[in-house]
């Protein structure tokens, strides 16, 4: 399972010409955190590129909860999918923090992706890239425990946002409050709160408002990888339930 694209974003793997191009057809906004730029079922076909700034990708489940499936950042496009086959919207996307986007109409990305065949086999390899994740993440919901699920995130969220601190841990820049944790690996915001409990207690990280570090890599990469005992404490969870 994996909250973050692998590889080189879109644009970054746009030739610089067609990168160019692009951001000639959109329109700079910024959005606020906790602002929805789509949300999921609605029939809006514009495309989002991100700038600066992570948003998340959320999903509504059976149980009235949220899932978040993704975490996109700088390079990034979101809403392409709706855009190319102009069905609702597959997820919701909302600003974790700060953002600074260009929006690109529907018409105006599909025309695009027509007169640029260079920027086919990156919107290719983007959609192929987020339906394995998708795959991935059916698997561990079904299959690993709450602690294991949590250890593998953080472990994600200190290699990609996170930066040295005191003492040799990890602090983690990118603002992710429990209920999101918990939505970000299918449970409730008690099973994360009860499974930072045991990682503290561990001294595995160390947490304050809206700050989480690492403090001992090493064992948090065995726990995310299910190698060591201590993973039974955490329990199964609610898989798609949100706090």
């Amino acid at each position: 399972m994996g909250l973050f694209e692998q590889g080189r974003s879109f644009l970054d793997a746009l030739p610089a010409q067609d990168r160019t191009a692009l951001i000639g057809l959109g329109a700079p906004r910024r959005y606020a955190p906790g602002d929805v730029l789509m949300r999921e079922r609605d029939r809006t076909s514009f495309v989002v590129a991100i700038l600066r700034g992570w948003a998340t990708v959320s999903v509504d489940t059976e149980r009235g909860g949220r899932l978040i499936l993704a975490v996109r950042g700088a390079g990034s496009v979101v809403g392409d999918l709706a855009a190319v086959d102009r069905g609702p919207r597959s997820a919701t996307i909302t600003a974790l923090g700060p953002l600074d986007t260009l929006v690109i109409p529907g018409d105006r990305f599909r025309g695009f992706l027509a007169t640029h065949p260079a920027a086919n086999g990156p919107i290719m390899r983007q959609l192929s890239s987020r339906l394995r994740s998708s795959d991935g993440e059916r698997r561990a919901l079904a299959s690993e425990t709450v602690l294991r699920r949590l250890a593998a995130r953080i472990v994600e969220l200190s290699d990609r946002a996170g930066a040295s601190a005191e003492g040799g841990g990890v602090a983690i820049a990118l603002p992710m409050p429990q209920h999101d944790l918990a939505a970000a690996i299918g449970t409730t915001r008690e099973a994360v709160a009860k499974a930072l409990r045991l990682l503290r207690e561990q001294g595995v990280v160390s947490t304050a408002h809206r700050r989480l570090v690492v403090e001992n890599p090493a064992l948090l990469r065995l726990l995310a990888r299910g190698e060591s005992t201590g993973e039974s404490a955490g329990g199964s969870g609610q898989a798609g339930q949100a706090g």
